[in-house]
């Protein structure tokens, strides 16, 4: 905020008082210069520090008496704005610059949410207006818009009405104190046959008939209800995709755990069968070791008998020597028998040893047996699961139908009281037209006698002097002048009674009031009086006929209107319809995923058996097929 305040006194040549105090305070965000009077100097200055990320999330301009080229400044520089999110500029006259300023940046800025412009003078500018709503059917940011007390006609609402077809993002719209009226009223109801996201719509103070009021409430609730419904299921489908992804990962880990232990089980295999080769190589080594040491000791004892049978051909004297190396040779024999049965015990040592790493591998392989059993258990598990998640599934379907249900009783009431209020008014008009009636002829016969009166003042004044024919004259004039006054007031009050009727009875106090001008101009011709009363009387009584015709055109409008109701009513119903099935086509989608990952679930057990039955046939293989498997089925 500080920098802020010095950047806009090194901008101005003479920067406000006001506007530095404002910006000296704490303001959280919010740029609040509200009620003060801004020059042209202060509007340029913040349109140029305005623009790009703002140290403010709100900023209140009311009351301030923008110029249209302070107005054009300041919303030029909040155009590339992208940190403002309401706007007030309520109680500014703004007119056809600011408006067409207005819609530039409805047009270019996409972070405004809410938009105050009440007590201005848009609606007035037709042009500027109609560029105002172009730019909002164009926005998809705002959300709430503040258009009271604007002057916006008939015209104007439906150039509104064009903007809300196109707009997508506005959920409340203020238009309170306007002079919208039927024709408008009318526009803003049929756009909100296309219109999904208004969900309120103000139009107290607009002249708006009772009926067009109603259809808009219920446009507007019926939009709420079906934002309502699709965000929860929206919701609902997010919850039941992340546990879909939730389920899917937790099979992943699962499976990874696995490879990972069969992966280790394979490296221990391996080793044991690469430390078993090892073991039986070197037994075959010391076998070989064996052989060689028989085989050389074999020569030897053929080189002895050799020597023995040429010593015996040379000399018999040497018989000590000979049996000294038989004896020699017996020790040695002995010795090298000693050694080959202490060789022979190391094989057998070492058999056993191998033995019984073969019976280690094989307690390892019912270990893996009974991994894989949990395994098959947890799949059973998340079966259950999977189960429990169809049935919440089926719930939910339930429950959409069932609300589709109580929302076509809900209907059906309706209607029902709709019908009822048709024929209450019915019964009201009737009542009120036979009222007019006795009031007609009530009315009737007072200016009868009112007539009959005014002739016997007439003969009597002829016979009296001419000042006092005056003066009575003029007192009975006063008098018929304050009974008038008296009906034209029971008449505003049966206007105020009865408001569809206040147009008319007005024009009735207004043809009482001139009958009685008409009276008081001519107080010197009593005879033409005469016919210029009977004529008048006529003309009433044509009113008052005219004023029954109206009033049934009115009834037939009235039946039009319920025809049209009707007709909404069916197209809000078919709507609700069509969006329940497009929930149903994502609930069915959502159940055919789910029997998609079933079916993956299912095909990943199938691999996992075949991997361990190819796992243990390959441990059965090759313990079966090992050297020391046969060498312990030959013993």
């Amino acid at each position: 905020m500080e920098e802020f305040r010095r950047a806009y006194a090194r901008l101005c040549a003479a920067p406000q008082e006001a506007v530095l105090r404002r910006l000296r305070a704490p303001g959280r965000g919010r740029l609040d210069l509200a009620a003060l009077g801004l020059s042209l100097e202060t509007c340029g200055a913040l349109g140029r520090l305005l623009p790009g990320a703002a140290p403010f999330a709100e900023v209140a301009l009311g009351d301030c008496g923008l110029s249209e080229e302070g107005v054009k400044l300041l919303l030029h520089g909040l155009c590339s704005n992208t940190t403002v999110k309401s706007l007030d500029l309520k109680g500014n006259n703004l007119r056809t610059v600011g408006a067409e300023a207005l819609g530039t940046l409805l047009r270019q800025n996409k972070s405004i949410r809410s938009l105050v412009l009440e007590w201005n003078s848009l609606g007035m500018w037709e042009e500027g207006f109609s560029f105002f709503c172009q730019a909002l059917g164009a926005n998809n940011c705002l959300q709430r818009l503040d258009l009271r007390n604007n002057q916006i006609n008939h015209q104007g609402a439906g150039e509104l009405a064009m903007a809300l077809k196109q707009n997508s993002s506005l959920q409340e719209l203020d238009l309170r104190w306007n002079n919208i009226g039927l024709l408008g009223g009318r526009a803003l109801l049929n756009c909100l046959h296309s219109n999904k996201t208004l969900k309120r719509l103000e139009l107290a103070g607009n002249n708006v008939p009772s009926d067009i009021l109603k259809g808009v409430e219920q446009a507007t609730d019926h939009n709420q209800d079906r934002q309502t419904i699709l965000s929860e299921t929206q919701n609902r489908a997010y919850i039941l995709s992340k546990e879909v992804l939730s389920l899917k990962d937790e099979k992943t880990k699962q499976f990874l755990d696995l490879m990972d232990t069969i992966d280790k089980q394979r490296e221990e295999i391996a080793r044991s069968g690469r430390m078993s080769a090892a073991r039986v190589s070197q037994l075959q080594e010391a076998l070989d070791e064996q052989h060689s040491i028989m085989n050389s000791l074999k020569a030897k004892l053929q080189m002895t008998e050799a020597a023995l049978a040429l010593s015996e051909q040379k000399v018999h004297s040497l018989g000590e020597l000979l049996n000294a190396t038989k004896q020699e040779q017996t020790s040695m024999a002995e010795r090298h028998f000693l050694e080959l049965q202490q060789q022979k015990q190391e094989g057998a040592d070492r058999e056993g040893k191998l033995l019984h790493d073969l019976s280690a591998a094989s307690e390892k392989n019912l270990l893996l047996r009974s991994q894989v059993d949990e395994l098959e258990k947890k799949c059973k598990v998340q079966q259950d699961q999977l189960f429990q998640v169809k049935q919440d599934l089926t719930n939910t379907t339930a429950e959409l139908k069932l609300r589709v249900v109580q929302a076509e009783e809900h209907l059906e009431t309706e209607k029902r009281r709709f019908k009822q209020s048709l024929e209450d008014m019915e019964s009201l008009r009737l009542k009120e037209v036979d009222h007019m009636t006795q009031h007609m002829e009530a009315s009737e016969r007072s200016m009868q006698d009112r007539i009959q009166r005014l002739e016997a003042i007439r003969i009597a004044l002829e016979e009296q002097q001419r000042l006092e024919h005056l003066e009575e004259k003029l007192r009975l004039m006063t008098e018929s002048r304050d009974e008038a006054q008296n009906c034209c007031l029971k008449q505003k009050q049966m206007v105020t009674e009865a408001q569809a009727k206040a147009n008319q009875l007005s024009l009735h106090a207004d043809g009482l009031r001139r009958r009685i001008e008409e009276l008081q101009q001519d107080l010197n011709s009593k005879e033409e009086e005469k016919v210029t009363e009977v004529n008048k009387v006529k003309v009433e009584l044509q009113e008052q006929i005219g004023h029954l015709q109206a009033e049934r055109t009115a009834q037939e409008g009235l039946r039009e209107k319920i025809a049209a109701l009707e007709r909404q009513l069916k197209v809000l119903s078919s709507n609700h319809r069509e969006a329940l099935l497009d929930k149903e086509g994502e609930i069915s989608m959502l159940l055919e995923k789910l029997r998609m990952k079933e079916a993956d679930i299912s095909r990943m057990r199938e691999e996992e058996a075949q991997r361990a039955s190819f796992l243990q046939n390959a441990i059965m293989a090759y313990v079966q097929g090992s050297p020391l498997g046969t060498h312990g089925s030959r013993k």
